[in-house]
């Protein structure tokens, strides 16, 4: 029989750089109310050290009320030529965010493993982008607030 390798519990240079650009993440999460695996598209993300990545949401989201029922959450990240599932447990350090115009709330996960998720044989050749459809001032003002108090 085989020996199965223990995953990484910390993220390399390289992927706390892609989480801290302006980055896809798919977050799954657990449905508080109907026990279903969910998953959502997030994008204030960023990794503050090697073992946590902080991300923000409304805190009037269903995420919300879901990290609190259970706290294990999956983050998934398109790069670097694969895809890691970013596998731990949330902590809501804040309800409301200060300096932030919006009611958002910021998520910590303390990462317990990382995965290389990308089915063998295969590479990612281009990562997955998105725009703002909506003001870009208006929207590069609200993810300066985010991210800097994100980060605090």
């Amino acid at each position: 029989m085989a020996k199965k390798t223990e995953a990484p519990t910390t993220l390399t240079e390289q992927q706390i750089a892609l989480l801290n650009e302006e980055t896809l993440v798919l977050l799954s999460t657990v449905d508080a109310e109907t026990q279903t695996p969910t998953v959502n598209a997030i994008s204030w993300v960023k990794a503050p050290s090697e073992s946590k990545v902080r991300f923000s949401v409304t805190n009037s989201s269903r995420i919300v009320t879901n990290v609190k029922a259970n706290p294990r959450v999956t983050l998934c990240v398109i790069g670097l030529e694969t895809v890691y599932s970013i596998v731990g447990k949330c902590t809501i350090l804040e309800e409301k965010m200060e300096g932030v115009a919006m009611p958002l709330a910021k998520i910590e996960v303390d990462i317990s493993a990382v995965y290389d998720s990308m089915f063998w044989g295969a590479k990612i050749t281009q990562e997955p982008k998105f725009e703002k459809t909506y003001d870009l001032e208006k929207a590069k003002a609200l993810d300066e607030q985010v991210y800097t108090a994100m980060l605090k």
